[in-house]
């Protein structure tokens, strides 16, 4: 098929269509009904995004969130080590940052939790999260706070991120 140079404009350009990838099959494929309500948490799905109101609506349907299922499910989004001897000294302090910026993200967005933190074997503290892009934020900003090593990795097939800091 030969192509004139006005035609582009009448046809589309077709080497920029790419299907998307699902990374998050906790993810609705479709549209939820509004409002819906998580009896987990209480976030509420309502104009078309999981959002914190301040007032329930009486009719909400009941659906557990995405957050909400991922953690029932136990499947994390991503995870964060922390490790070495410098974190082992500052335990207390690193893990109150890590709070603090789990809780601005969720007043934010709703679907970005902390799953659960525990300490391995090796000494190290696990984090889970129910978001892939959370453990990075947090993993840079202990970063920046504190310097160390910072190693983030991505996991195509899964969609699952991997963030390791140590100092």
């Amino acid at each position: 098929m030969t192509w004139k140079s006005g035609d582009v404009a009448k046809h589309g350009r077709h080497d920029r269509l790419m299907e998307e990838e699902v990374h998050d099959p906790y993810m609705a494929r479709g549209k939820l009904v509004e409002p819906t309500l998580c009896p987990e948490c209480g976030v509420v799905f309502n104009s078309g995004r999981w959002q914190w109101l301040p007032e329930v609506p009486a009719d909400a349907n009941q659906q557990l969130c995405p957050a909400c299922q991922r953690i029932h499910d136990k499947v994390p989004a991503g995870y964060l080590t922390l490790s070495g001897e410098f974190f082992d000294q500052h335990h207390d302090e690193i893990m109150h940052l890590v709070h603090n910026k789990v809780e601005a993200q969720k007043a934010q967005h709703p679907m970005k939790r902390l799953m659960d933190a525990e300490t391995q074997n090796d000494g190290s503290t696990l984090i889970t999260f129910t978001d892939m892009h959370l453990p990075r934020g947090v993993g840079e900003a202990i970063a920046s706070a504190y310097e160390g090593d910072l190693d983030i990795q991505y996991t195509d097939q899964a969609g699952i991120l991997r963030v390791y800091w140590q100092r």
